[in-house]
Formats: C-alpha cells, structure tokens, sequence
C-alpha cells in the first residue's frame, strides 16, 4: 500500500494547482526537507538513515575529472539478497516492475541489498536556485511546460504528479558533459552487440538565469558513432525544447554513407528507437524524457523501495562487459539495492491520445528526483517494460546520475543497456569548457563529416 503524504502543499485546492508552494512550506527546504525537498529525516525503522548532506568530496585513490570513479564504500557486504525463493517477503518494497523480473528469471535474477547510503548532493547554487523556484515557478497552460524556474529543482514541493516529472526530466546533471561509452542490444540467449558512441550534452537550464537565456531550451546533445564500422562516422544534433508542444525538438542528422547533413525527422512519444533494436520508444530514453501532454500525471505519495543506488562496481573498469551481462538482465552480482524513499508517480494515457503506454508508473529517488524504476503497461492493461537506471553519485561535480540505464521487455526476453564504459579509458568527463549553444549546430556535423 502506498504511504500517502500530505504536506500543506499537497492539500492545496485544484485551483491554486498551478501556483508556487506555500511559503511556510518553502521554508522547510535546508531545515526538515533537504535542499532538494526530500525528507531529511530518517525512517521510523532506522533502515533509511538521515540525510547528512550526502557525499561532498570524492574518495582517497579517485584520479580525477573523466577517470573512472572509486567506490567510496569498498567494505560494505550485502545484508541480505532477495530472490525468487523469498521474494515473498520483500515484496512490499518492490515495484511492479522489479517483481516481474523475479518472474521471469526465478532462477537467476536477484537483488543484493546493502545498508542504505543517501549519498545524493549538488552545489551550493542549485539548492539556493531550488529554493527561489519553489517560491516562484509555475507550471505553463495544461502542465507542458513551467516558467519561473531556473538553474534547480523547478518544484521541490510538488503538488501535482506532472510537477514531480519536470523535476526528473529538469534534474541538476552538472552543466556540459562529454562522454565515450557503448550501448548493448542483449537477446534471450545473452549474446548481445555494441555501438559505442562519443557523446556532448550542454545543460542550457542550468546556465540560464532568465525566460529570455532559456529561450524553450533545456539542453544541446551532441552524438557522433564511432563503432561498428557500418555506423561510424553518423552523428546527431538535437536541441531539446522545455515546452514540445509549443516548439517540437529540433534535431539534426549527419548519415557518414551519403555524406550529408539532414534535418532529422521529430522522433518523439512513442517512436520506436531502432538503434535501440526496437526495445524502447523515444520517451522512454533517461527513464522519460519530452512532453508529458499525452497522460496524465498522478502524485500517489511515497513509499519505501529497494532501488539501485550507490552501484559503483557495476561500472568499474575491472569489470568486462562479458562479466556483466547476462541473458535476461545484468549479472546481479556486480549490482547494489538500497532501501529509499520514492515518489511514486503514474501517468494514464488521456482519453483520444496515442501511445503504445497505457499506463506508465515512475519511481522517483527523493533525494535526487531521477527517477529509479519505471514501469510500462501495454493497451491490455499488462506489465510490458521495465526500466532501472542503476544510481551512483558523480562526486566530482557533484550530482545524482545512472551508471547505466537498462530497458527491459518481458515479452521478448530481450533489454537495451545504455551507457556502457567499464572498458573505456575514463568515464563521463565535467570538467572541459563549456562550448557556446551555436556549436550544437548542423555546421557541427558537416565539420565532423570532413574529418
């Protein structure tokens, strides 16, 4: 059953929905809520500790910027492992989804469970900019977009379900990235193949400090493939809009073969991803992603999951990815689960809108608001997808992210892993100057294409 949590905020009538928090609610935030809007308190139980400000410097041995991270917590031992055979037990601290897989997989899904660690911070300025946005932001006409916010968690006092989704599709991610790192189609019986790919994403909301800097912009990707030969060479360009149905993503494509540089069709909803070998649909990328216009959002409270967080050794470079995956799902053994609190959010297809979704339900980490675990229901009402973005705190920016997000189809025996670099030189690189927005441009890829 879910714990329904009622904060002033949450008893607001349906006609101030649309307004900022309360202002007695905003000053919970850095006193008993986090900066972020979670609760610093921990559980009765004493299962889920405290939030103390969550990691604020990174481990002895870590080599810095780009390198691959060292787990801060290398004596830690499982307290317990759940498995088909107890699953009985546990099952009111899992999802759907999660229960589904021991389903499926009784005899090799498992799910280790260590002390529960919550690690998740970020900078000074985003909590002092989430604080200014829970007093002023606002969602725009029919919840497609917010205004008034920027450089922060738009609504860490959510008071309606498409509010707690902005905060994930919004999160703080730092401000530029560049990473090299593989993605993994894997059939029923584990074999599996790579793409590896160069990747840029310049995180306009988090420089923006006004509508006009924003400009409907919350961030520029850049993808080029580098592997295998057949791909290599194709790269991507999109500019992600804040409100799609105002303003549709606009993205650019660069095909190696005819050497030219083509606007890319908007591949958005329910698009099937087939570089993705048709296991996921565009929103589904970054557990959800794009325009929330087609359902409609659920706050349905909280609740104590187990989810994947702190998973360190599941992207350690002594790990191959022969080692770690598996027919079925990742080897469990390289994985780590700990007990947090989580918003729970469904989305319900609206009446005349099309999706292959039904129903969509997200798990959203309190502490961070990246959503966890997603669960995808088909048009009969049945447990299609699963999706877990196993969580790691990126210490020296520092921000909440996946290692790796995995995209499970329970029809097929099949899943989609993204996002793969235990065997690259380094991980996902903070530190390189931040380029100018005008270099997320088709002038890019023609540049890349004479290389």
């Amino acid at each position: 059953m879910l714990k329904r949590v009622f904060t002033a905020g949450l008893l607001l009538c349906l006609s101030n929905a649309m307004a900022a928090a309360p202002q007695a609610e905003v000053d919970k935030l850095g006193g008993s809520l986090t900066p972020l809007g979670g609760e610093r308190a921990g559980n009765a139980a004493g299962s889920i500790p405290a939030w103390d400000g969550g990691i604020t410097q990174a481990p002895t041995g870590y080599a810095g910027a780009g390198r691959h991270h060292v787990d801060p917590f290398p004596d830690d031992k499982p307290l317990f492992t759940i498995t088909s055979a107890n699953l009985q037990q546990y099952q009111a601290q899992l999802t759907a989804g999660q229960v589904a897989l021991f389903k499926a997989y009784p005899d090799s899904f498992s799910m280790p469970v260590y002390q529960s660690r919550r690690t998740a911070s970020a900078p000074q300025w985003v909590y002092d900019n989430t604080r200014r946005n829970a007093a002023q932001a606002h969602l725009l006409k029919d919840g497609n977009g917010f205004a008034d916010a920027y450089a922060g968690i738009p609504f860490p006092i959510p008071q309606r379900g498409v509010e707690a989704l902005w905060n994930h599709i919004a999160r703080y991610r730092g401000i530029y990235v560049v990473r090299q790192s593989s993605d993994a189609s894997v059939q029923r019986n584990g074999s599996y193949g790579l793409v590896t790919l160069r990747q840029e994403a310049l995180f306009n909301y988090y420089q923006a400090r006004s509508a006009s800097e924003l400009n409907n912009i919350l961030f520029y990707f850049l993808a080029e493939t580098k592997s295998p030969a057949r791909l290599a060479g194709g790269a991507l360009v999109v500019q992600e809009t804040l409100d799609q149905v105002a303003q549709a993503r606009q993205a650019w494509a660069y095909a190696a073969g005819q050497r030219r540089v083509r606007r890319a069709p908007n591949v958005a909803y329910d698009t099937p991803l087939g570089t993705a070998d048709n296991l996921m649909t565009a929103d589904d990328k970054d557990m959800f992603n794009g325009a929330p216009d087609r359902y409609d959002w659920q706050l349905l409270g909280k609740r104590e999951i187990f989810i994947p967080y702190n998973n360190y050794r599941l992207s350690s470079p002594d790990v191959q990815y022969a080692q770690l995956i598996r027919a079925g799902h990742l080897e469990p053994a390289y994985t780590r689960y700990e007990l947090h609190r989580v918003w729970v959010v469904e989305g319900t297809l609206k009446p005349g809108a099309r999706h292959v979704y039904a129903k969509r339900t997200l798990y959203l980490d309190e502490d961070s608001w990246q959503a966890a675990a997603v669960d995808q229901y088909d048009n009969r009402g049945e447990l299609w997808r699963v999706s877990l973005a196993y969580l790691k705190n990126y210490y020296e920016v520092p921000t909440t992210w996946s290692a790796l997000d995995v995209f499970h189809d329970l029809q097929s025996g099949r899943y989609y892993v993204q996002n793969l670099d235990n065997e690259e030189r380094g991980t996902s690189d903070f530190s390189q100057p931040v380029p100018p927005s005008s270099y997320f441009s088709a002038a890019t890829l023609r540049r890349l294409g004479t290389r």
